[in-house]
């Protein structure tokens, strides 16, 4: 056994401790199928929000956390319950009139507001379905539409029918007096209209594995339950499809959790075993509320990789997958630098620290070397007190600070420059507030600008953090105030980086001369 492997089995780090909970199902032996199954379902009500992305990603960390302690070959299936009826119109798409029209009618019926794909549906799998290909994801997609179409999901719809009243219970007992009266768990799609129905069953036929009902007009049907003449309703749905793929982990958000026996039971009950499950918490919008697909608050996968890279939000969703987290712009500097800590320090860890360290597993294990010589947050501040328009205008103080840096032999560096500009001009800019100066602050400002006027010493951080420090040490208790007078008075923000490095970043003759606008007030126009 490998040191590696020995390592995994103990590591503390989630992903790890999730994949070995799935090896624990196959301590006998491996799967009938051949493979362990890893899934995700998404529902493609609305345009697929970040919180879909996440899933899937979480979910890979664990198929690739369990491929480094088992030879078992792995599939990951993303499902999307695309026959679904739509309930209502979602906020963020155009033609709203139009989509009234289509309501409760299978999502992959409904037309394509955008007018780019065959349905509504269509359309959203196929966002997700990039989103997921600019990660390199590996998976394998499968449509509601075409597995009930298909017949891969008869075998399963007519267990149901021979099982009905054993399901049915376990769903009755969830229900409200007034929802059992006309609950069931088939959802027939009327021959005519193609609308999703929501009607009571007059009978269930479990040998000819047919459903018998009336539709809103009174007339009445009977449908085979096979080839997608009717639907399950969701939360049957998901214990159905456990059993019929044969699914052996799946992590959904905490709305699910209280369901979670429910679905567990229906997979029994259709001859499936239950898989392992994983709940996470909630993304928050910047209100707190909860994001939503249909009204498409918070921040979308694109907004998210416009102003940085796909690697700092791998980042952002491996942290705390338990922990309720507000995903708004505001977290995005916070998650590049910290990402970037993580890179620098994998090169020197043991291998029991490198498999507790994000970086492995937002790569697999095949983790890069960071060349970002320049912190995220410190170029926005660079950006903001450089005017910068575009990445040229870093790269000038850049190479002065690092000369070995260039665009060509630090490409995640010169990214990252772009994504500054574009954040401190998105967000940084409208926002800065400068303020003049108390009494106590201008005689330190005066002082540290005389300090640097006269510095003979090296060029970086430390020794200029120390000339900072030494200015303030004796003019401010706590020393916090000194520094909060420098972001707030210099660079017209609540909080900023280390001021040493600062200096070292844009130049101590470029610091003297922003003191000195500082000092004349020219900066609060």
């Amino acid at each position: 056994m490998s040191e590696m492997r020995d390592a995994a089995l103990a590591s503390k780090a989630w992903p790890f401790e999730e994949a070995r909970r799935v090896l624990k199902r196959y301590e006998n032996g491996p799967p009938e199928k051949g493979y362990v199954l890893f899934s995700t379902g998404y529902g493609p009500s609305g345009l697929p929000h970040i919180g879909t992305f996440g899933e899937v990603l979480r979910t890979t960390m664990v198929r690739r956390a369990f491929e480094q302690i088992s030879e078992i070959p792995t599939k990951l299936i993303c499902f999307s319950d695309d026959l679904d009826g739509m309930r209502k119109v979602p906020g963020n798409v155009p033609q709203q009139e139009m989509m009234a029209q289509y309501l409760h009618m299978p999502l992959t019926d409904v037309p394509d507001p955008f007018g780019t794909h065959d349905s509504f549906g269509h359309h959203n799998n196929a966002m997700l379905r990039r989103f997921l290909d600019t990660f390199g994801f590996d998976y394998e997609f499968y449509s509601a539409r075409e597995f009930y179409r298909s017949g891969q999901f008869d075998v399963i719809l007519r267990r149901a029918a021979e099982r009905y009243d054993e399901v049915m219970a376990v769903m009755l007992k969830s229900l409200r007096e007034e929802r059992r009266q006309t609950y069931s768990i088939f959802l027939p799609i009327h021959p005519e209209t193609g609308r999703v129905l929501y009607v009571p069953m007059k009978h269930v036929d479990g040998v000819a594995g047919t459903v018998t009902f009336d539709d809103e007009q009174g007339r009445e049907w009977t449908l085979p339950v096979t080839g997608g003449h009717v639907k399950l309703q969701w939360k049957p749905d998901f214990g159905a499809r456990w059993a019929a793929l044969g699914v052996d982990f799946e992590m959904y958000g905490k709305e699910h959790a209280t369901n979670t026996a429910i679905y567990d039971r229906i997979c029994e009950i259709l001859g499936g075993r239950k898989p392992e499950h994983f709940s996470y918490e909630l993304f928050l919008d910047e209100t707190g509320q909860k994001i939503s697909k249909s009204s498409g608050n918070g921040i979308s996968i694109d907004e998210w990789l416009s102003y940085a890279a796909t690697e700092s939000l791998s980042y952002f969703m491996y942290q705390k997958p338990k922990t309720a987290k507000r995903l708004f712009f505001d977290v995005i500097p916070k998650a590049v630098d910290e990402y970037h800590q993580q890179l620098r320090a994998y090169p020197s860890q043991e291998v029991k620290a490198r498999l507790n360290n994000p970086v492995w597993h937002i790569h697999a294990g095949e983790v890069p070397e960071s060349r970002m010589v320049v912190p995220f947050a410190m170029l926005l501040n660079l950006a903001s007190v450089a005017g910068a328009e575009d990445k040229d205008t870093l790269w000038g103080f850049i190479q002065r600070y690092a000369p070995e840096a260039s665009p060509q032999t630090n490409p995640d560096m010169d990214q990252a420059a772009g994504f500054a500009v574009r954040y401190y001009n998105d967000f940084v800019k409208p926002t800065k507030t400068y303020r003049a100066p108390d009494e106590t602050e201008r005689a330190a400002l005066e002082a540290l600008r005389d300090a640097l006027v006269t510095y003979d010493g090296p060029i970086d951080d430390e020794a200029l953090q120390s000339l900072v420090y030494g200015v303030g040490r004796d003019r401010f208790d706590p020393l916090r105030g000194w520094f909060t007078a420098l972001y707030e008075v210099l660079l017209g923000a609540s909080q900023g980086p280390r001021f040493g490095g600062f200096i070292a970043l844009y130049g101590v003759a470029e610091t003297v001369a922003l003191i000195d606008k500082a000092l004349a007030g020219d900066l609060l126009h």
